[in-house]
C-alpha cells in the first residue's frame, strides 16, 4: 500500500490533539489574535489542522476560514467543530495550487508550516499564491524556525507519551532527526504506537527526508521581499519585540501594498 502524498495521516493525525495537550496557553494563539485584532478580518489559518487556532477564534466570533493538505486533519477538525455546533469553512488544498474564492484581510502560517515545503521554487510558488489571496494592506504573518547552527549536534531523539481522556488510550511517539547542513533541510523517522490495557495495537513508523527547510532570518525576508511583500517586520518568538539576530524561534510579518 503506498502512502498517502500528505504528512499528516494515520496514528500521526489520530494522535496530533493528544500529544499536543492544552494548548489553550501557547504563546502563539495571543500574539495571532492581537494581529487579527490590528490587521483585521477576514482571516485564513493555512495549515489548520485539527482546528487548534481556527475553532478557538470561530467561537470569538472572528470571520476565519482553515486550509489543509490532510484530509484526516480536517476530518477530526469538523467532528471538533460539530461537537462545538461550529461550522467551518475549510478547504482540502495544497499553498502552491491555492485557489480560494475570497481575498483575505490576514493569513496566518502558524507552527512553522511554511518549513514544510522543501523545494525553494515551490516554496516561491506558494507565497505567491497566498500573496494574490490578500486583500490590498493585508499582511502575511508566519512563524519559522532555525533548526540548526553550527558546532550543534546533526541528530536527536526524543520520545512524548499522553493518553486521550475520552477512552483511556495511550499514544506513544519515539521521534528522530538528523539535520544535513549542506542542504539546509532536516530529515524525520517518527514511529506512532496506540496502546490499550498496555499492549500495542497498532504501530506506524512516519519518515519523510526531506522534512523540514530551515531559515534563516535574512533567508525568509528575501522570500518575502521577493514575493513582494512590503514593510516586513521579524519579531522575537510570539512576541511584537523586534527579533534579534540570534533568535531561533521568530515571526515574520509582511504587507501587501494598497496598490495591488
Amino acid at each position: 500500500m503506498n502512502p498517502p502524498a500528505y504528512e499528516y495521516s494515520g496514528l500521526m493525525a489520530e494522535a496530533w490533539d493528544v500529544l499536543r495537550g492544552d494548548t489553550s496557553t501557547w504563546a502563539d494563539r495571543f500574539f495571532y489574535l492581537a494581529t487579527i485584532q490590528t490587521y483585521g478580518q477576514p482571516v485564513l489559518d493555512v495549515g489548520c489542522g485539527t482546528g487548534r487556532l481556527l475553532l478557538d477564534y470561530m467561537q470569538q466570533g472572528i470571520d476565519i476560514d482553515g486550509v489543509d493538505n490532510s484530509p484526516e486533519m480536517l476530518a477530526i477538525c469538523q467532528r471538533k467543530a460539530n461537537t462545538l455546533n461550529l461550522a467551518p469553512t475549510i478547504y482540502e488544498q495544497y499553498l502552491e495550487h491555492l485557489a480560494l474564492p475570497r481575498r483575505y484581510r490576514t493569513i496566518l502560517i502558524p507552527s512553522s508550516t511554511l518549513q514544510l515545503i522543501i523545494e525553494p521554487q515551490t516554496v516561491l510558488q506558494a507565497l505567491t499564491r497566498i500573496y494574490h489571496h490578500l486583500l490590498p494592506n493585508g499582511v502575511l504573518v508566519a512563524s519559522i524556525m532555525t533548526l540548526w547552527n553550527d558546532g550543534e549536534p546533526l541528530e536527536s531523539e526524543w520520545e512524548q507519551t499522553a493518553v486521550r481522556e475520552a477512552d483511556g488510550v495511550t499514544f506513544r511517539r519515539v521521534a528522530r532527526t538528523r539535520f544535513d547542513p549542506i542542504s539546509a533541510c532536516e530529515h524525520t523517522e517518527d514511529i506512532y504506537q496506540k496502546i490499550i490495557d498496555g499492549k500495542v495495537v497498532a504501530e506506524e513508523c512516519h519518515r519523510r527526508s526531506p522534512a523540514t527547510r530551515s531559515y534563516t532570518q535574512s533567508q525568509v525576508r528575501a522570500l518575502f521581499e521577493h514575493t513582494g511583500f512590503r514593510n516586513i517586520r521579524l519579531f522575537r518568538e510570539f512576541t511584537f519585540d523586534e527579533a534579534k539576530p540570534e533568535d531561533r524561534l521568530f515571526t515574520i510579518l509582511g504587507h501587501k501594498p494598497s496598490s495591488e
